[in-house]
C-alpha cells in the first residue's frame, strides 16, 4: 500500500516561541503538525513572527506624555515591577482620563499601559504565568476600549496584550478571568470592526497597524477557538484594508501577513474573495521585494504557501512564481537559518512537493543546502522540530528524493534525539514520527540499532497516551505499525501493547474517520493479519466498525483507496474473516467504482484488484454482473 494516503493533522498547544507547523500537519498517507497547525501543524510554524526577531518588529508606542507617574522610568523586569503595574491607582487614572475626555479620548494612555505589560514579559522572556494573569485580570475589569480610540491605540493594546499572554487560556482557568478576557476582547474587536467599516478617507489605519492587528487576531484564533466567530468577523472587516494598502507593506509586513492568512485558513477562516484578493496582491509584492527578505521571512513565507496549498489553495502561476523566486534565496542564506527555520523550510518544501510542486533544480538545490544544516544543528531541535524534520525527509524520499549521504546523516542525527527527547513528544509527534520511520523503511532505510531503539521508545508512548490520539493519528499509527511489521519489525511486548491500545479506539471513533483513514485502517489490519497477527475480539470489532463506513462513503474513495480496500477485504477473507452481510455489501459498493474509475488505476493497483477479485471468487463471492464488469 502506498503510505502517501495516510495523513497527519491536528492542533498543537503552543507557546509563543513554538514552531508554526506542523502541523502541523504532516504526512498524509500527518497535522502532525503542524501546534501545528503543526499546532503542532503544527510541523512547527512560527506562531509569533512579531516576537521572534526582537527589534525588527517593533511598532508604535506613543512618545507623548506618559499616562501615569507609576510607570515613569521603571525597569519592568522583576516581581516588584509587576506589582507596580497592577496598582489600583493606575486603573483609576486610566478610567479618569477616559471619562474626562469622553468621545474625544483616543485611547493613547490605555495603549501605553498595554505596552508596559508587554515590556514586562519581554524583559522576563516569557508570557504572563497563570498567577500574574489572574492578578492582572482583576485590575482590567474596568479597562474598556471605545470606538473613539484611534488605530494606534487599538493596535498597540490588542497586539501588546496578545503578545504578553493576557488572553492565553490557561488550564484550569478561573471563571472571573475567562469573563474579563471575553469582555475586554469584545470591546476591542467591536472598536476595530467599527473603524474598519469607516470610509477610507475617515480612517487613519496604516500598513504597520494592519500587519500587527492581523497577527494578533491570528494568535487569538489559534488560542481561543470558542471566540473564533467573533474574531473571524473582525478579520473579515480588516482584510479589504490589506488590498488598499498593498503598496505600503515592507518585506517584514508581507511575510507576517501571509503567515497570518495561512494560519487563519488552517484554523477554519473562510477563503473569501477578500482573502484571496489580499493574498494575490501580497504574492506579487513577494516577487518585487524578494531581495529584502531575511531568513525569518523566508521560512515564514514558504511555510505559509505550503499551508495554504495544503488547505486547498490552487497552485496558480503567481504562487509557483513566488516559490521559484524564494528557493534561490534559501540557498544563498543557508548558513543563517536557525534550527526552527530549517525545520519549517524542509517541512514546507516537503508539503509543497506532496501537493504537486515540481521538483525543479532550484527545489533540489534548496533541499541539498538545508540537509547539512540539520546535522550541524542537531542539538538545537526540540521535539516538534525533530518530528517535523523526520516527516519531511520521509515525504521527500517518498516523492523521489535521492537518499544522499547528507540525508542519511540527517536521519541518523535525528534518530538519536528521538531517544533523548522521548518524554517531550505529544500524541501528534508520536504519530508523525512512527509514520515517518515506517515510510523511510518502506523506501530502503536500514533498520539500525538507533532506529530500532527509537521505534521501541515511541511504541511505549503509544500505550501511555492512547486516550489522546485523534482519528487521523490512530490511522497513521496503525498504518505505520503494519508497515514496520511488513518490513521485519519484531512483534515485541511493546508492539503488542501499542496495537492492543489502539484497536479499541477505532471502534470508539468510527464515525470520525475520513475515506482515506478507512482505506488505510482496513489495509493495516489486513496486513497485520497477513503477517501473523491474531484475530482478537478487538481486531474483529475494528473491522466490523469500519465496514459500514465503506458503504456510507463509497463515492468518496479514489482509485488508491478502492484498490487498497478490495485488497484488504480479500486478504481478510483469505485469513478467515467471516463473509458477513456488511462485508458483502462493502465489496458490492466498491466493484462499480472500479468500472467507473477504470482509466485512473496504475499498473500495481490493477494487479492488486485482479488478485483481490480472484481471491474473493475463490472464497465464495458470487460472480455478479458488477464483478464481471470490473474484471
Amino acid at each position: 500500500m502506498d503510505g502517501s494516503s495516510a495523513g497527519i493533522s491536528g492542533q498543537y498547544t503552543r507557546s509563543d516561541n513554538d514552531y508554526n507547523q506542523p502541523d502541523d500537519h504532516a504526512p498524509s498517507s500527518g497535522r502532525a503538525s503542524g501546534r501545528g497547525r503543526y499546532r503542532h501543524a503544527t510541523v512547527r510554524q512560527w506562531d509569533n513572527p512579531l516576537r521572534i526577531a526582537p527589534g525588527r518588529n517593533e511598532f508604535y508606542h506613543s512618545s507623548g506624555t506618559r499616562f501615569s507617574q507609576h510607570l515613569q522610568r521603571r525597569s519592568v523586569n522583576s516581581a516588584q515591577d509587576f506589582n507596580a503595574l497592577i496598582k489600583q491607582e493606575i486603573m483609576d487614572d486610566l478610567v479618569s482620563k477616559s471619562d474626562r475626555f469622553g468621545h474625544r479620548y483616543n485611547g493613547r494612555n490605555h495603549g501605553q499601559y498595554a505596552s508596559s505589560i508587554k515590556k514586562y514579559t519581554s524583559a522576563a522572556q516569557r508570557p504572563l504565568n497563570r498567577g500574574e494573569q489572574s492578578q492582572l485580570m482583576r485590575l482590567l475589569q474596568n479597562f474598556t476600549a471605545t470606538r473613539s480610540w484611534n488605530w494606534r491605540s487599538l493596535t498597540t493594546t490588542l497586539h501588546s496584550f496578545t503578545s504578553a499572554g493576557v488572553f492565553t487560556p490557561h488550564k484550569p482557568m478561573d471563571e472571573h478571568v475567562k469573563l474579563t478576557q471575553a469582555a475586554l476582547l469584545s470591546t476591542l474587536l467591536d472598536a476595530i470592526i467599527f473603524k474598519c467599516n469607516q470610509k477610507p478617507e475617515a480612517s487613519d489605519i496604516g500598513a504597520q497597524e494592519i500587519a500587527n492587528l492581523l497577527w494578533a487576531m491570528t494568535k487569538l484564533v489559534d488560542n481561543r477557538q470558542e471566540l473564533a466567530p467573533e474574531i473571524n468577523k473582525a478579520v473579515a472587516a480588516l482584510l479589504p484594508h490589506v488590498n488598499v494598502q498593498k503598496d505600503k507593506f515592507n518585506a517584514r509586513d508581507i511575510a507576517n501577513l501571509l503567515w497570518a492568512m495561512a494560519k487563519l485558513v488552517d484554523n477554519g477562516q473562510e477563503r473569501t474573495p477578500e482573502l484571496n484578493e489580499a493574498m494575490v496582491s501580497l504574492l506579487h509584492h513577494v516577487n518585487a521585494q524578494k531581495d529584502q527578505f531575511i531568513p525569518l521571512h523566508l521560512a515564514n513565507l514558504l511555510w505559509a504557501m505550503a499551508k495554504l496549498v495544503d488547505n486547498g489553495q490552487e497552485q496558480t502561476p503567481g504562487l509557483k512564481e513566488t516559490v521559484a523566486a524564494l528557493l534561490p534565496l534559501v540557498v544563498a542564506q543557508k548558513d543563517q537559518f536557525n534550527a526552527q527555520g530549517i525545520a519549517n523550510l524542509l517541512w514546507a518544501v516537503a508539503k509543497l512537493v506532496e501537493n504537486g510542486q515540481d521538483r525543479t533544480p532550484e527545489l533540489k538545490e534548496a533541499v541539498a543546502a538545508l540537509l547539512p544544516q540539520v546535522a550541524a544543528q542537531k542539538d538545537q531541535f526540540n521535539a516538534q522540530g525533530i518530528a517535523n524534520l523526520l516527516w519531511a525527509m520521509a515525504k521527500l524520499v517518498d516523492n523521489g528524493q535521492e537518499r544522499t549521504p547528507e540525508l542519511n546523516e540527517a536521519v541518523a542525527a535525528l534518530l538519536h534525539h528521538v531517544n533523548a527527547q522521548k518524554d517531550q513528544f505529544i500524541p501528534q509527534h508520536i504519530a508523525n514520527l512512527l509514520w515517518a520511520m515506517a515510510k523511510l523503511v518502506d523506501n530502503g532505510q536500514e533498520r539500525t540499532p538507533e532506529f530500532n531503539e527509537a521505534v521501541a521508545v515511541l511504541l511505549l508512548h503509544v500505550n501511555a497516551q492512547k486516550a489522546n490520539f485523534k482519528p487521523q493519528e490512530i490511522t497513521n499509527l496503525l498504518w505505520a505499525i503494519a508497515k514496520l511489521v511488513d518490513k521485519g519489525q519484531e512483534r515485541t511486548p511493546e508492539f503488542n501493547e501499542a496495537l492492543a491500545a489502539l484497536l479499541p479506539h477505532v471502534n470508539a471513533q468510527k464515525a470520525n474517520f475520513k475515506p482515506q483513514g478507512i482505506a488505510n485502517l482496513l489495509w493495516a489490519v489486513a496486513k497485520l493479519v497477513d503477517n501473523g497477527q491474531d484475530r482478537t475480539p478487538e481486531l474483529n470489532e475494528a473491522v466490523a466498525a469500519l465496514l459500514p463506513h465503506v458503504n456510507a462513503q463509497e463515492v468518496q474513495f479514489n482509485v488508491q483507496h478502492i484498490a487498497n480496500l478490495l485488497w484488504a477485504l480479500a486478504k481478510l477473507v483469505d485469513k478467515g474473516q467471516e463473509r458477513t452481510p456488511e462485508l458483502k455489501e462493502a465489496v458490492a459498493v466498491l466493484l462499480p467504482q472500479v468500472n467507473a474509475q477504470k482509466a485512473n488505476f496504475k499498473p500495481q493497483e490493477i494487479s492488486n484488484l485482479l488478485w483481490a477479485m480472484a481471491k474473493l471468487v475463490i472464497s465464495g463471492l458470487e460472480k455478479t454482473p458488477e464483478l464481471k464488469d470490473a474484471v
